[in-house]
């Protein structure tokens, strides 16, 4: 027998979707798709939220449906753009996240690349001595904590237009912790190397494994 759907599964699955058209379509974060979903569906605040694989899958659905002609060409794009930046700031271990590593990007999502340095001013100063303008900030990591984030901005020739480059600055010694698997059994980030391996014609699926 199928599953049963309570009201509250229906609703969660209900702002599932409209979160996920925030997420392919305007490029928001799970976070603030969930929020500007719960707004427009006009949700009580004590209303279930969708957890992160439900809104994931929603993701992937409606990249099925409504962008399967020019999402695998656009995801293509921001792969080999994030590979390029992280040749040039290889001194730091970049590891690739979000959406671009798992296959969900589209051309409104941006490049999450995780550095790993002993001293967290010298990703800075890299960035200085390239001549390379960015924003500092601070971003969520990946146990909930805040993190240094620079964000710059450039150009991604086969897309036509400019993308954001979130460099999110780690301690070396948190590297580890990076690579263990997530909730769904699946390695969370990259590096250059299991990046390139994307880019191979043979391997046209998302990462999954360890």
């Amino acid at each position: 027998m199928p599953p049963m759907h309570t009201p509250d599964t229906d609703l969660t699955l209900e702002m599932a979707a409209v979160a996920a058209r925030f997420v392919v379509d305007e490029g928001l974060d799970f976070a603030a798709a969930k929020r500007q979903a719960s707004r427009q569906l006009g949700l009580p605040a004590r209303a279930p939220w969708p957890d992160n694989a439900v809104l994931e899958a929603a993701v992937r659905e409606h990249i099925a449906v409504f962008c399967a002609d020019t999402q695998a060409v656009e995801l293509r794009a921001l792969r080999e753009l994030a590979l390029v930046w992280m040749e040039r700031l290889h001194d730091f271990q970049p590891h690739l996240g979000g959406a671009v590593w798992h296959g969900t990007a589209t051309r409104h999502s941006d490049i999450y690349l995780h550095l790993f340095c002993d001293d967290p001013k010298a990703a800075e100063l890299a960035l200085l001595n390239r001549r390379v303008g960015y924003e500092p900030g601070t971003a969520t990591g990946w146990r909930g904590e805040p993190v240094d984030a620079l964000t710059l901005r450039t150009r991604c020739e086969a897309l036509g237009q400019w993308v954001l480059v979130h460099l999110l600055v780690h301690d070396h010694d948190d590297l580890r912790g990076a690579l263990k698997p997530d909730a769904q059994d699946r390695k969370p980030r990259g590096d250059a190397r299991a990046v390139q391996g994307l880019l191979l014609p043979a391997d046209a699926s998302e990462p999954t494994g360890r």
